[in-house]
């Protein structure tokens, strides 16, 4: 199915947001050809693999990836008083915690791993991935219902008990912010549905809608909101935070008022803070501020189209408001396109190419774009091409151990350019793990759905090209 793009948005597709600030690239010449060499046939010299990324190719660093974090963050409990190890899930101490490992498995960057997992499990038929996600799952289902019944009285979200020698359960027992839940809850119903968690899972479903839905606070129109770092403040990570856990609620209930939530934060924070003209979304808005600042950071822009492609999937057809969602995805993936770097990721600030590539950004267009062609939002003929790009572009920061380079660390919300072009990258900054599962997952549905991908005229084409 071939959607249509508004002329503006075709616009920036030929010329970008950030086409009068583009770095020059370097031109690679060859000096010594030969005399009645056609110069077109000439090896290109490509920093980033052009060729479409085969199915074989995408499986191995999804399987990379896959191991590294099955290493990298295991189940693993120990007493919270003496950080003694505990091995039996059947005999648990009083106060139960996780111990510390590189990656830890109840955080909202974990909640997006998960859901990779299951998305590639989904698209591959490989249960090493569904089986991750069972296994972790249904150890923090058991020791959330322990670390509840053993709560000293009074407790609260406030004074919930640390742990003196790992994590504790707080954030899965008494959820208080949307860091703490949204994520998760998408990924728990998800599981839920796919009947993994051995029926451990819905209580702690419901817990996180219920804050979801009703703990979190918002702003007097409704739209989900933030007392830091400014009173009544727009996170735009905070459409992922809220968004696909409301929408699978939805799903999962068959209440139509989830979909309706959902829908209506990605319609407001869309008023405030989707910049039209450019195709993207500034990071950060503020109640009472005049002048807002726009920075385009990558991963909010990577949030909030993920966002909107978890709602489109389940929202119903007959939804009133799915035709404005379904026009502001189209017209973000047109903006996100536009804005793409010359070797295939996307830019820190997707509009200052001078700020660096970014890994787990790159890996959420990828993933966004490419589901919206297999579920015919998208015009493959146009977007496909990018996507082939990026993703080749991601997977050559996954290394030989299965670690994703080139990921920024969390990221509050700055006001001035410095605070985001210098945010420190590490492998160990989690949000990368959970997007290129999920990109790879869609790239090998993408290749399945179009047989005909293939370069001609030394470019790649999602269609099947004839010959004068």
């Amino acid at each position: 199915m071939t959607a249509r793009i508004p002329s503006f948005v075709a616009a920036l597709l030929i010329a970008g947001p950030a086409a009068a600030q583009s770095t020059p690239t370097q031109v690679h010449t060859s000096p010594q050809v030969e005399p009645g060499v056609y110069s077109g046939r000439l090896k290109v010299d490509y920093p980033t693999p052009y060729e479409p990324a085969t199915d074989e190719a995408i499986r191995k660093t999804l399987e990379l990836v896959r191991a590294y974090v099955d290493e990298a963050a295991p189940v693993r409990v120990i007493d919270g008083d003496t950080g003694a190890p505990v091995t039996d899930l059947t005999r648990l101490p009083a106060k139960v915690a996780l111990a510390r490992t590189d990656l830890q498995i109840l955080t909202y960057e974990w909640g997006v791993t998960y859901a990779g997992m299951l998305r590639t499990a989904q698209v591959t038929g490989d249960s090493r991935y569904s089986h991750y996600v069972d296994e972790r799952l249904s150890a923090l289902a058991t020791l959330a219902v322990h670390a509840k019944k053993n709560l000293p009285p009074d407790i609260s979200r406030s004074n919930f008990p640390p742990s003196a020698h790992g994590l504790s359960m707080r954030s899965m027992v008494l959820p208080r912010a949307l860091d703490d839940s949204g994520a998760m809850c998408a990924a728990l119903i998800k599981a839920e549905l796919a009947g993994l968690g051995g029926r451990k899972l819905r209580p702690w479903i419901d817990n996180y809608v219920q804050y979801v839905s009703t703990g979190q606070f918002r702003l007097g129109d409704g739209t989900i909101a933030r007392n830091r770092p400014l009173p009544n403040s727009l996170w735009l990570d905070d459409l992922y935070m809220s968004v696909p856990c409301l929408a699978q609620a939805g799903k999962l209930t068959g209440d139509r008022r989830y979909y309706d939530d959902a829908a209506k934060q990605i319609l407001q924070f869309s008023e405030r803070m989707f910049v039209r003209h450019k195709g993207l979304y500034m990071h950060a808005w503020v109640q009472g501020m005049q002048y807002h600042p726009a920075f385009h950071w990558a991963r909010a822009n990577g949030w909030a189209i993920m966002a909107a492609v978890e709602l489109l999937e389940v929202l119903p057809a007959d939804h009133p408001d799915r035709p404005r969602i379904l026009e502001l995805y189209r017209e973000h993936a047109a903006g996100l396109v536009a804005a793409q770097g010359h070797a295939g990721r996307w830019h820190q600030l997707l509009d200052r190419r001078e700020s660096y590539e970014e890994t787990s950004a790159s890996a959420m267009f990828v993933f966004a774009i490419a589901h919206g062609i297999n579920r015919g939002w998208l015009d493959g003929l146009a977007f496909g091409p990018a996507v082939s790009l990026g993703w080749n572009a991601v997977a050559a920061k996954v290394n030989a151990k299965g670690q994703v380079e080139g990921t920024c660390v969390g990221t509050g919300v700055g006001w001035d350019p410095m605070f985001y072009m210098y945010r420190p990258v590490h492998v160990l900054a989690a949000h990368g793990y959970g997007p290129v599962l999920l990109a790879g997952a869609e790239m090998i549905e993408l290749r399945r759905g179009n047989p005909d991908i293939g370069t001609h005229d030394g470019g790649v084409q999602f269609g099947k090209a004839l010959e004068n």
